[in-house]
C-alpha cells in the first residue's frame, strides 16, 4: 500500500486536507475578487452579513469589507506560518543533527544553548521579540520562527542518536564517507517522516502565534490579518458579533485541518505505528 492510500485511510486527515485546500484557494483568488484594499472603507460602518449585495460578512467599524479581510488575511497567516516554520527547520534540523551524531561534548553545548530558549515561554519570548524589531512580517517570521526551532532541534537529535550506529552508517564509515556525507546522505533521509509531521503541526502553531500578536496589537499595521480583525472587534463584540466570529471560525478551522493533516501523515509514514494505535 503506497502513502496516498494510507493517507487517504484517515477520513479526518481527507476533511483536513479539503479545508487546507479551500483555505489556500481562498488567499489565492483574494487579489482578484477583492483587488480593492481591504482597508478602504467601502460602506457604512456595522454592515450585518447577508444584509446588503455585495457584503457577504457586513462591514466592520470602519466601514471595511469583512470578506475582504477575512481573504486577504488567509494570505497573511499561511505566508507567516510557512515561512516561520522553514526558518525554523533551518535553525533546528541542523541542530539536532550535529549533535546527535557526534554526541559527548558537542551535543552538551548544543542541547544546553537549546534548554536556555525552552526556559523562556514561547508567546512572552515571541512579544519581546516582536517589540524589540518593531512589528512587520519579517519581526513576526524571524519571532515566532525563534520560539520554535528547540522541538525541532531535540527531534532530529533523537532521531540521529538511535540511527547513528545501525550497520549502513558503519558501512558508510568504512567506505570513507566524510562525515557531513553520512549525516547528508545516510541519516537524514531516515529522519524526513517525523519532521514532515513536526513541520505541519508547526505552521498550525505558527498561525495561532501570529493572530495572538496581531491581537495584541503586534501584527504588522500594513497587512490585515485574522488577529488583528478579532483585536479589532473585541470592543464591540456584543454589538456586531460577525466581527470576531469569522475571522475566529478561519483560524479554527485552518489550525484544525493542519491538525488533520500532521496526523493523517503521521499515518500514512509511519504505517507500524498506525496499526498499533488502531
Amino acid at each position: 500500500m503506497n502513502f496516498f492510500a494510507r493517507f487517504a485511510q484517515n477520513r479526518g486527515a481527507l476533511v483536513g486536507l479539503i479545508i487546507l485546500l479551500a483555505i489556500i484557494l481562498m488567499a489565492i483568488l483574494a487579489p482578484l475578487l477583492f483587488p480593492e484594499s481591504p482597508w478602504r472603507m467601502v460602506q457604512r460602518p456595522f454592515l450585518p452579513p447577508l444584509e446588503t449585495e455585495g457584503f457577504p460578512l457586513g462591514t466592520d467599524t470602519m466601514g471595511r469589507n469583512v470578506a475582504a479581510g477575512l481573504m486577504h488575511g488567509a494570505w497573511v497567516s499561511l505566508l507567516i506560518g510557512l515561512v516561520s516554520t522553514t526558518v525554523a527547520l533551518a535553525i533546528g534540523v541542523p541542530l539536532g543533527a550535529i549533535a546527535g551524531y557526534y554526541g559527548g561534548l558537542v551535543d552538551d553545548a548544543l542541547m544546553r544553548f537549546t534548554e536556555f530558549f525552552q526556559t523562556i515561554p514561547n508567546f512572552a519570548l515571541a512579544i519581546v521579540l516582536v517589540a524589540i524589531m518593531q512589528p512587520s512580517i519579517t519581526s513576526i517570521v524571524l519571532a515566532i520562527a525563534i520560539v520554535s526551532w528547540p522541538p525541532v532541534a531535540r527531534l532530529v537529535r533523537a532521531e540521529f542518536m538511535s540511527l547513528r550506529h545501525r550497520e549502513y552508517v558503519e558501512a558508510a564509515r568504512l567506505v570513507g564517507q566524510t562525515n557531513a556525507t553520512i549525516i547528508l546522505r545516510q541519516i537524514l533521509p531516515n529522519t524526513l517522516s517525523p519532521i514532515i509531521v513536526l513541520a505541519s503541526l508547526m505552521v498550525a502553531t505558527a498561525i495561532l502565534l501570529e493572530s495572538a500578536l496581531s491581537f495584541l496589537g503586534l501584527g504588522d499595521p500594513n497587512v490585515m490579518s485574522w488577529g488583528y480583525m478579532i483585536g479589532a472587534a473585541r470592543t464591540v463584540i456584543r454589538q456586531a458579533w460577525w466581527l470576531s466570529f469569522f475571522p475566529g471560525v478561519a483560524i479554527l478551522l485552518t489550525v484544525l485541518a493542519l491538525n488533520l493533516v500532521g496526523e493523517g501523515l503521521d499515518d500514512a509514514l509511519n504505517p507500524k505505528l498506525a496499526r498499533e494505535r488502531s
